[in-house]
């Protein structure tokens, strides 16, 4: 025979984990129902005395709402969650983070949700309260009469006492569960949105992409231009200021014959340099791991290396090797010239499917991508490839640059 707890007792618990979420969504619809006036009026206020630069702020302040209400939502129906990918508003000119917010169908529906919200939520709310008394005498009576009459048959018969879940007090878990579901299905991105989301993270990418590499052949053409072309010109010179003098004065020749061979010595290590901005021959020589000490070894500052990820002789992607190299030069590049910084660290590894490559300094901190300091080039190389890039660097330093590639298994 079972002697478990009380049927009434079990349905209280039960509704009051429900009324607890209705009551969350009362707290939300009523701050909902008065912040959307105050929304409303401070973007009246903000479109005439500040201007649309206020919108990215309020923007962020209901992504941290509607995401609450996801995570709810979530956990009450018993699925995963997932945090949302809004695009970011942290970064770039005012113009661009409104476009962004007037172009996100993220923001739309979260913007959607928020009325909805204020009436549903309310009403739920009160149901919630009405429904606690009459449960509590419906439920109340009818639970304990038929408990003390199962108990009895269960005595007399030794049978286990069948489970009872009231009438009244659960439809509180039925309305819990059905605000879930509608703040669910109006908060989630539609297919669509996500779609959308990904064409425009995709064009974006694409336009760094055609731009970084634009810039590269400009840069590769003024090298070559200013640097070995010039080299070769003076060279042919001096090979025929040679030629002139070569009956008349052997000696004056030689000399000028000695200048070309200097001359061509340094019009080769021009080249190398070329050739090493295009593809590092040190990386098809020595893979990764080797070329990224190398750069390490060239530092002023002293660089500790953890390359766990890129040690065990599998080879990467020539694409991704080169541009975690790149990216590893331009930091170590910034960390010398501008961030006073007395160590630094740079680790590679491997998670499922990624290359990660975090470069970090004890410097001064306050690396702004605007000032041209090589970290916009950074994240066009990695955009470019599909990776992320994150650049955490408050005044007064730490600095940290994590990016991470797509580099299969």
């Amino acid at each position: 025979m079972s002697t478990g707890p009380a049927p009434l007792a079990v349905a209280v618990r039960r509704s009051w984990d429900a009324s607890r979420y209705l009551f969350i969504g009362l707290g939300i619809g009523l701050a909902t129902y008065v912040g959307t006036f105050l929304v409303v009026a401070v973007l009246l206020f903000a479109a005439v005395v500040i201007g649309l630069p206020a919108l990215p702020e309020a923007a962020k302040a209901l992504r941290r709402v509607a995401e609450f209400e996801r995570r709810r939502a979530a956990a009450r129906l018993g699925v995963p969650f997932t945090p949302t990918p809004y695009p970011p508003l942290d970064s770039g000119e005012v113009t661009e983070r409104v476009r962004r917010v007037l172009a996100d169908p993220t923001a739309r529906r979260d913007a959607l949700w928020l009325p909805a919200q204020a009436l549903a939520g309310n009403v739920l709310g009160y149901f919630t309260m009405v429904l606690w008394p009459v449960g509590l005498l419906v439920d109340g009576a009818g639970l304990s009469v038929l408990h003390l009459l199962d108990r009895r048959r269960a005595d007399e018969y030794g049978t286990e006492l069948p489970v009872r879940r009231g009438w009244v007090l659960p439809l509180h878990g039925v309305l819990a569960d059905l605000s879930a579901s509608w703040s669910r299905a109006l908060l989630t991105p539609a297919p669509s949105a996500e779609l959308t989301e990904r064409i425009a993270q995709l064009t974006e990418s694409r336009a760094g992409a055609v731009e970084a590499h634009g810039a590269e052949l400009r840069r590769i053409e003024r090298d070559l231009h200013d640097g070995a072309q010039a080299r070769i010109v003076a060279l042919s010179m001096r090979i025929g200021l040679a030629k002139q003098l070569l009956d008349r004065d052997p000696a004056a020749a030689r000399v000028r014959l000695d200048e070309a061979q200097d001359g061509a010595d340094a019009a080769l290590a021009e080249l190398r340099h070329v050739v090493r901005g295009i593809h590092p021959p040190v990386l098809t020589d020595r893979g990764l791991a080797g070329a990224v000490r190398a750069l390490a070894g060239d530092v002023a500052v002293p660089v500790t290396v953890e390359l766990d990820g890129v040690e065990d002789g599998r080879r990467l992607p020539a694409a991704i090797e080169a541009a975690a190299y790149f990216v590893i030069a331009e930091a170590l590049t910034n960390i010398s010239k501008h961030s006073g910084a007395t160590a630094a660290t740079v680790r590679i590894d491997r998670p499922a499917g990624t290359l990660r490559v975090a470069i970090g300094d004890d410097g001064h901190g306050g690396a702004d991508e605007r000032a041209g300091s090589g970290l916009v080039g950074i994240r066009r190389r990695v955009a470019a490839l599909d990776g992320t890039t994150r650049i955490d660097s408050p005044a007064g330093g730490p600095t940290e640059i994590e990016v991470e590639l797509p580099c299969g298994s």
